[in-house]
């Protein structure tokens, strides 16, 4: 962290900051002790559910829960912005006029060469 050095257009980034660690006052300190001890504790419970040799019923996680909700419903959580609008549009629109596009010019290309009496035909039904 001492030899870090900020890039000329960047701001140091708030994980890098020191006063985020040496600089904080006993009240945001003992907030996050909190934290962290209600975290370990959740966590000290889910193991001991999840490791119970004797339990019948299932473990219900609802981290885990709205996850698999999210995962399994993707529309009813969607939300358009400009990046989705953009990769709808390359994936959706796009395709189909460059294949328009190719079999057109491919198409006018032949009927130019039949009209012109170029084109070689290699199989035919008459002989």
């Amino acid at each position: 962290m001492a030899d870090y050095r900020e890039a000329p257009l960047a701001s140091r980034p708030k994980t890098l900051d020191p006063n985020e660690y040496f600089n904080v006052s006993p009240e945001h300190r003992r907030a996050e002790e909190d934290r962290a001890a209600l975290r370990a504790n959740l966590k000290r419970q889910y193991q001991l559910q999840l490791n119970n040799p004797h339990r019948q019923e299932l473990i219900e996680d609802p981290a885990l829960t709205r996850w698999v909700y999210a995962r399994a419903n993707p529309y009813a959580t969607f939300r358009p912005t400009f990046k989705t609008s953009l990769l709808g549009g390359m994936f959706g629109i796009v395709p189909l006029f460059v294949l328009y596009y190719l079999f057109k010019t491919d198409r006018d290309r032949k009927e130019a060469q039949i009209k012109a009496g170029t084109l070689e035909r290699k199989f035919s039904l008459s002989s």
